[in-house]
């Protein structure tokens, strides 16, 4: 366990969310500021709906959406009480202490549909307050989720994770779909400062993403510099969501800052994150890998194995003649445990952390 994160996660667990304010208020995520009492009811768009909040909500129900980010930014932000049920687990995590920390959380009885989320009468039998998505397509009826228009007409509020507000909405503005193209680190401290502000605890958001962001400044000191190594992210437990039945390798978007923090560079730097669908042998044969990084999806896989299979199938590659490899779980993924894994990557890559 790194110990700068774990003192930061205890000292959040055990915080409540502030009280709030009277007036109406507005909001839009942005960069840290002097951050200020939430004035109730606050109002805002969110992927284009508008939401109010007239005091911070009491039973939120959080979506799976194949998801950590949002489970986590409520946990690392102290927020836990606020949850009724929560559907995201991945079993495994790069910061050890958060595996038990959502294993705590109540599950409000919530099982997955065959698109791997809740389905729209759970939903609206739990009688949330709050319902968030990490994605668009988590309210999506065609897959069996309640729409966000329904779950209004019954008094619940909806929040989509705003980097996502493209993801999975067919009429996505340009805007949205910009910003979910140009995701980055700083989406995943734009969404705590934003619970922040639903919770009236934007002290907290400013104390977290600051801590978070010194940690991320402070590697990426000790690696400039040096020159950057060519980096594989493979995730065989999700090999699901590849058509050629590979590993998912992750680029583009919050994977590759994670890795350019680290003082290393994708091996499919330039690609879209959708490329995961439709890498194939050729392409990943004809790569540069200096250093594999395995990641963990559930508990049951075994990174090393999948490092040495890989190693076997691709001699070539520079981290196969060298051994070369580090393991990650979540912090390559939008959430707010990008900093921990821009430490492990460093020290793996570079040996400083």
């Amino acid at each position: 366990m790194l110990p700068a994160f774990a003192a930061l996660t205890l000292a959040t667990a055990a915080a409540g969310c502030g009280g709030s304010s009277s007036g109406a208020d507005t909001v839009s995520p942005g960069a840290d500021a002097a951050p200020a009492k939430t004035g109730y009811p606050l109002t805002f768009d969110n992927c284009g709906q508008k939401v109010t909040f007239a005091k911070p909500p009491q039973r939120v129900l959080i979506l799976n959406g194949t998801s950590v980010a949002e489970v986590e930014s409520f946990i690392l932000l102290g927020l836990q009480k606020h949850i009724l049920a929560n559907a995201q687990s991945y079993g495994v995590s790069d910061e050890p202490s958060m595996i038990q920390a959502i294993k705590s959380l109540p599950t409000g009885g919530l099982t997955m549909n065959k698109n791997f989320e809740v389905p729209a009468e759970q939903v609206l039998a739990a009688k949330p307050d709050l319902v968030i998505s990490h994605w668009s397509g988590g309210f999506d009826a065609k897959k069996g989720m309640a729409t966000r228009e329904q779950l209004a007409a019954a008094g619940i509020t909806t929040l989509v994770n705003p980097v996502n507000c493209a993801y999975g909405k067919p009429t996505a503005t340009q805007a949205e779909r910009t910003r979910y193209k140009n995701a980055s680190i700083e989406s995943s401290h734009d969404f705590l400062r934003l619970l922040g502000r639903v919770f009236d605890a934007q002290h907290k958001a400013a104390e977290v993403t600051g801590e978070l962001r010194r940690r991320i400044e402070a590697v990426r000191a000790r690696t400039a510099g040096k020159a950057p190594k060519k980096i594989l992210i493979a995730y065989p437990g999700m090999a699901m969501m590849n058509a050629n039945g590979l590993p998912a390798v992750w680029t583009g978007g919050v994977a590759d800052q994670v890795l350019k923090a680290a003082g290393g560079v994708n091996s499919f730097a330039g690609l879209a994150p959708e490329a995961v669908s439709s890498i194939n042998k050729e392409q990943l044969a004809t790569a540069q890998v200096d250093v594999l990084v395995v990641g963990a999806f559930q508990p049951s896989e075994d990174p090393a194995a999948e490092a040495r299979k890989l190693f076997a199938q691709y001699p070539q590659w520079q981290a196969s003649k060298t051994r070369s490899f580090a393991t990650v779980a979540d912090g390559v993924f939008l959430g707010p445990l990008n900093a921990v894994a821009v430490e492990k990557l460093a020290k793996a890559v570079h040996g400083v952390g």
